[in-house]
């Protein structure tokens, strides 16, 4: 997948959560699931895209 394309996906998603946040609540099913699609995203993005700084 393409950086931009992940990146569009990150914010659709983010947008998507924002909006099931504000009527559903934060606890509520849709909305931990919106957020767990979210969390799954962000760590895909950042397995493929951040470089790992190595430790001493």
């Amino acid at each position: 997948m393409k950086k931009n394309e992940l990146l569009h996906l990150i914010e659709q998603k983010r947008a998507e959560l924002i909006e099931v946040v504000n009527q559903n609540g934060f606890t509520s099913s849709i909305a931990i699931r919106y957020s767990q699609e979210l969390d799954h995203l962000l760590n895909e993005y950042n397995r493929i895209f951040i470089k790992k700084v190595s430790s001493y």
